[in-house]
């Protein structure tokens, strides 16, 4: 395994603590250094006796040297601590978005190909078990060609949620901050997503931003796909619930967000039922169902995992910088349709 791997942490949010926690209890990772404002990762790192920086990423990085680096900051900040580890050749976990714009992400692509730095975007589901053997299944052709996708993220953020301000703002609701989650596991199971069309609302709460989206894409099969997102309600349909995979926030709860329709049978994910007709689906003929069998597993925990094999030089990439930027790409065509109504092809997003 080798000596432990020296991780700084910038951005200890949220998912910046879920990360910390993660590093805290990992026998090959040991974190030198967090940077945040928040009182809370001053208490962390006070605690733990770990050098403490409130602001300053790239000095930090100068002093501390480390060996890797987490970048879980406020999307706006992502290309300018990202950069500052591609100058310091410092390999580093950036996550999602890869940036705000497709611009920028070309432009932290380009920068560390040119200087040779790996780095992964944090679409941990990807790393979920369940999602794994959900992809071989569809890929391996064992419900035939995929024609019909169907996606639902639904939830009711509390009230508290949005006494941020930019949370009411265009740009701050469940388009950007939610669905570009579900938009790349979709591509994952599903292959690319050519068109997008949809339509928004703000009934529900009257912000500025939107509450509740209604969508469908085009894959480049083929295959039509409808994806219906609020944040305005209460349900148990989204990922969050369903996945369990963090079960301290989210309690699990016995239900699909997805269901893959193919020409030979169909599969709900994250149950993984399959479900098809033994004689081809004929008057008469009974539906049959098997769940498929997986050893569950935390996705945050494999993604260090990937990751330090990925610093170590053992393992490509699983989520490069253009593959994070795809994914990117077809949220902000969902993004641009909400506001015409009309279809955008993501190429008019991110030209090939």
């Amino acid at each position: 395994m080798g000596p432990k791997l020296r991780i700084s942490v910038t951005g200890a949010g949220a998912v910046g603590m879920r990360h910390l926690e993660i590093l805290a209890a990992a026998s090959d990772l040991e974190i030198v250094a967090i940077v945040d404002p928040a009182p809370p990762a001053a208490a962390f790192a006070r605690t733990r006796k770990i050098p403490y920086y409130t602001n300053e990423h790239a000095r930090m990085l100068d002093v501390e040297k480390p060996d890797a680096a987490l970048i879980a900051t406020p999307n706006s900040l992502h290309l300018e601590n990202a950069l500052a580890c591609v100058e310091r050749r410092i390999p580093f976990l950036l996550e999602k978005p890869i940036t705000e714009t497709i611009e920028t992400a070309l432009q932290l692509v380009a920068a560390a190909d040119k200087a040779g730095v790996p780095f992964i975007v944090g679409h941990h589901r990807r790393y979920n078990p369940a999602i794994s053997v959900a992809r071989k299944f569809i890929r391996d052709g064992a419900i035939g060609e995929v024609t019909a996708v169907n996606g639902t993220w639904f939830r009711r953020k509390p009230d508290d949620y949005f006494e941020m301000e930019w949370r009411r703002k265009p740009g701050g609701g469940p388009i950007l901050i939610n669905a570009i989650h579900d938009i790349d596991t979709l591509r994952v199971l599903c292959g690319e997503i050519d068109v997008v069309q949809a339509m928004s609302s703000n009934m529900a709460r009257g912000f500025e931003v939107e509450d509740t989206v209604a969508a469908m894409f085009r894959f480049s099969n083929g295959a039509l796909g409808t994806f219906l997102l609020s944040d305005a309600v209460q349900a148990p349909w989204g990922w969050e619930l369903c996945a369990g995979e963090n079960a301290s926030w989210y309690p699990q709860q016995p239900v699909d967000c997805y269901i893959i329709g193919g020409t030979k049978g169909s599969l709900t994910i994250p149950s993984l039922e399959h479900w098809w007709n033994k004689g081809g689906g004929g008057r008469g003929d009974p539906m049959q169902r098997e769940r498929l069998q997986y050893i569950p597993g935390d996705p945050h925990i494999a993604q260090w995992r990937h990751f330090a094999a990925v610093v170590r030089g053992t393992e490509k990439p699983m989520v490069s910088g253009m593959d994070a930027t795809r994914t990117l790409a077809v949220t902000l065509a969902l993004a641009q349709s909400t506001k015409t109504g009309q279809a955008v092809p993501v190429a008019s997003i991110l030209p090939h």
